[in-house]
Formats: structure tokens, C-alpha cells, sequence
């Protein structure tokens, strides 16, 4: 089958969709980039500013809430303590409406649009949502078109993962699936080109990143499941010469990310 007959086939999907079951914790988005980046994509209902701040950042969320019909009320800082769960919020908390996840068909529909090429991300099981939010910061910033996570077993988008993204979940499109063999299955259907990561395989440097391609992330401490690494087409590695032979999934991830930005944006 074509890749037009599988966008034909497609076309009755919904671009956007949240599961039933989605999480409730991205009720809160905290941060002054996290929460302007929140403003601007409309997902606000009711904006908190600490009382005694001030500045022309604060000016500006605050204009911006006005701007979007979100009503603004000046708290106590242990007020924005206790809604941030006592995390750094800088003076600010967003009450938004829960995150909406793609579903694969419709996320696939957005990358091959737009896109010959599209690159994704596929996180297994990733579970921190520091390294979460990193990996979405520079998605963002490596123009990545799109994630794709585990709907059990794995992070979420939640306020943590918003604030460390600093604002960048609004612009990657992040997709839950039931089962990630089966999401990279659809790929590969879809001429994808899906790549693991092991302590073993091709130097990442060698990567022939042309046509669509998907890059699955290991969990933080077990790296890629079995499974997944029975479905990649091929295995890469970041040569390590130190005494720790692995690093971080944030870290590595980003190293890969921007070995693709490189490889397709020479200078």
C-alpha cells in the first residue's frame, strides 16, 4: 500500500485526541515561561500572581491573561506553594485545562503533511519528568515534529515536565499510545526508518538520518525493552571513553537530537 493510500485511509481520524483516562496533573502550570507559553496556546482559566510581585514580566502574564478572557487574582506565596506542590514558580501559577494527547493516526497526519522527512522521538517508559521536560526543550529547539509515549508505565505531560520544558510542550506534539511495538509497527508501515539506543550498534556520528525517521529513548535505568529492540531496524551508540559507561537520558537524547539537526542543517 502507498503512503497516499494510507493518508486517504486516515483521513476520518481526529488530528487530536485525548484518552479517556488522561491525567489530571496538568491542572496547574507554573513558571513564567511555562505559563506564557500556556497563555499564548489558549489553555489558561485562571491565572495566580504572587501579591507583592512586581516587574515587567509579571506586567506583561498579567496583560496577557486579560488578552486571553483569563481572570487574574493577586495570593499569598503560600497559596502558589501549595498549587505548585512546592516547586520554584517564580510568582506564577496557571490553572489550564488537562494537556491533549495525539493519537498516532492523528499526530502521523501532522508530521507527514507537513513534512518528506519528519523525524519523532518514541520515549520508553521514560519515568522522570525532569529528563522529560529537558527532552522537550530541545525537541523544540531541533525542530523534533513529534513525541510518542506509553500511556501506563511511563511520565505524562504534568506540571513538572510543563515547567522544565519551559513553555516548549505547547509546540511538540506528543502522542499516547497503548503499545509502543505496535505504534513503531504503524512507522515502519509509514516508511519510517526506526532507530534504538544500546550501549552497542552504529556510532551515532555514522547515522544516515535521510527520509522519516524514529528514535526510540530507553528508560532511565533499564534503557529499551527487549521488545522494542527486537523492532528497530538498527541500534545506535554514543562511543563513552570515562569509567560510567552510560548517560543520562536527557543528555543523550539531546546529543542525538542535534546530531540531526546537524546532518540536515550543515552549515
Amino acid at each position: 500500500m502507498t503512503k497516499e493510500s494510507h493518508k486517504k485511509s486516515r483521513a476520518s481520524a481526529g488530528r487530536k485526541k485525548r484518552p479517556a483516562d488522561a491525567p489530571q496533573q496538568g491542572e496547574f502550570v507554573f513558571g513564567r515561561h511555562a505559563v506564557a507559553e500556556a497563555l499564548d496556546a489558549r489553555r489558561g482559566n485562571k491565572l495566580f500572581i504572587q501579591e507583592d510581585a512586581r516587574g515587567t514580566k509579571i506586567e506583561a502574564l498579567k496583560a496577557a491573561a486579560v488578552s486571553a478572557a483569563v481572570p487574574v487574582q493577586w495570593v499569598p506565596k503560600n497559596k502558589l506553594d501549595l498549587l505548585s506542590d512546592g516547586q520554584v514558580h517564580q510568582g506564577v501559577v496557571l490553572g489550564v485545562t488537562p494537556y491533549e494527547y495525539y493519537d498516532l493516526d492523528g499526530l502521523l497526519d501532522k508530521v507527514l503533511s507537513a513534512k518528506q522527512a519528519p523525524f519523532l522521538l518514541i520515549l520508553d517508559s521514560l519515568e522522570d519528568p525532569h529528563n522529560f521536560g529537558s527532552i522537550l526543550r530541545t525537541a523544540d529547539a531541533t525542530g523534533v515534529d513529534g513525541i510518542i509515549i506509553p500511556k501506563h508505565r511511563a511520565v505524562g505531560i504534568t506540571s513538572v515536565v510543563s515547567k522544565t520544558s519551559t513553555g516548549a510542550v505547547e509546540h511538540v506534539p506528543v502522542a499516547r499510545v497503548t503499545n509502543l511495538a505496535r505504534a513503531i509497527q504503524k512507522l515502519k508501515s509509514e516508511q519510517f526508518w526506526v532507530y534504538g539506543t544500546d550501549m552497542s550498534g552504529t556510532d551515532y556520528r555514522q547515522w544516515q538520518v535521510d527520509g522519516p525517521i524514529a528514535l526510540i529513548i530507553g528508560n532511565e535505568g533499564k534503557g529499551m525493552s527487549k521488545l522494542l529492540k527486537q523492532e528497530a531496524d538498527e541500534m545506535l551508540t554514543i562511543p563513552i571513553t570515562g569509567h560510567v559507561q552510560s548517560l543520562n537520558a536527557g543528555v543523550a537524547a539531546g546529543l542525538l537530537m542535534y546530531e540531526v539537526y546537524r546532518k540536515r542543517h550543515p552549515i
